[in-house]
């Protein structure tokens, strides 16, 4: 990527226009370029390139990108401190003023470099000022290419937690509820027996976001997370196992005894019944292709009036998929998701894919004796 500058002027000479600007502006900077070489002018420079902020901003994205395509041409080892005191600027600009030109400049720089490790700072940058004007879309957040970032760039494991730390919380604040799981289940799934009591406040805080998101129904994946299993004998972790597999009634068994337990995580007891009610259709439909008005009526203890309603609902979800029978108040369910897919559940898929094989094969070995004859 080239990143515009002023004008096509050797490094020094660009470097010397940017000290005589600045010094234009009040900064206190020589218009004197340094002996000791072009890290030394930048560093000079940096320190004092918030005070173009307040200008207008093509003079601003001129002026900085300026700056931008000088330090692309340094070593890397003299780039690192330079392009971390950069970012600082941008991000801490005036508690957050304009935040699309510094999304912007700091996508010039991440773009404009090469893939070494000093990318993690610049993105993680891009990630706060992102965050700060619900801009995450504009930033990539493809689980598979964080994962190659992260590969490419060898993080530590402290700067690869506080990479997808961050960035899973941009996105739960930008209510991309759905990328934000992946990349806290990445997260979680990073921790080993060894450290996986580090990670309990992200394993409650996933729990937490799980329960509360009201388009996520499946939870299974969850209770294999060794963070998570590390929380086993803890409310938390029972929570959630009543959401993975139980029905309503051990949930509000459950509420009955842990009302200020549940308060305390600010979910809605009213919406956990809401869900709860769901999982429970959801079960039910998985045991029996037929269920009576009766049985729904009273497994999720609603009214005999709501009861369609509900079933409507459901099905929006696309979690169960199913007919209503007035006559006959009873529903029939054609099919309906698992709430937990287990070996059980892998041998009825392959049972499935087998008896489909061969009913293939019959169709092909009929057509090949018609052709025959």
């Amino acid at each position: 990527m080239s990143v515009p500058a002023f004008i096509d002027i050797t490094e020094e000479d660009q470097a010397a226009e940017l000290r005589a600007y600045f010094k234009s502006k009040g900064a206190e900077i020589s218009e004197e370029n340094s002996e000791n070489g072009l890290h030394i002018d930048l560093a000079h420079i940096i320190e004092v390139c918030d005070v173009c902020l307040s200008e207008d901003d093509k003079d601003i994205e001129c002026v900085m990108n300026s700056i931008i395509s000088l330090l692309l041409i340094l070593e890397p080892d003299k780039q690192e401190g330079l392009i971390e005191n950069l970012c600082e600027k941008l991000v801490k600009f005036r508690e957050g003023e304009r935040p699309s030109l510094r999304l912007q400049l700091l996508s010039n720089l991440f773009y404009g470099m090469e893939n070494t490790p000093v990318r993690y700072t610049v993105y993680c940058s891009l990630i706060k000022v992102a965050s700060s004007c619900n801009a995450t879309q504009y930033i990539p957040s493809d689980l598979e290419q964080i994962r190659k970032w992260i590969s490419d760039w060898g993080l530590s494991t402290d700067k690869k937690h506080t990479l997808l730390r961050l960035l899973y919380e941009a996105l739960v604040d930008s209510k991309r509820s759905e990328t934000a799981a992946k990349i806290m289940v990445e997260l979680l799934g990073s921790y080993t027996e060894d450290n996986a009591s580090q990670a309990r406040v992200d394993a409650h805080r996933c729990i937490v976001r799980a329960l509360k998101d009201p388009n996520t129904f499946l939870f299974d994946h969850l209770l294999a997370l060794k963070p998570v299993r590390f929380l086993e004998g803890e409310l938390i972790h029972d929570l959630l196992t009543i959401f993975v597999s139980a029905k309503l009634a051990a949930y509000i068994k459950f509420y009955q005894n842990n009302k200020d337990f549940i308060d305390s995580l600010g979910l809605s007891h009213e919406q956990n019944m809401a869900k709860m009610r769901l999982l429970t259709l959801m079960g039910m439909a998985v045991e029996h292709k037929e269920i009576s008005f009766d049985t729904i009526q009273q497994e999720l203890q609603i009214g005999a009036d709501d009861v369609e309603a509900f079933v409507i609902d459901a099905v929006k979800t696309k979690m169960v998929h199913c007919k209503i029978d007035q006559t006959q108040r009873k529903v029939v369910v054609s099919h309906s998701t698992h709430r937990t897919f287990g070996k059980q559940q892998w041998q009825q898929l392959y049972d499935s894919l087998n008896s489909w094989k061969q009913n293939l094969n019959q169709v092909k070995n009929r057509l090949i004796s018609i052709s025959g004859s």
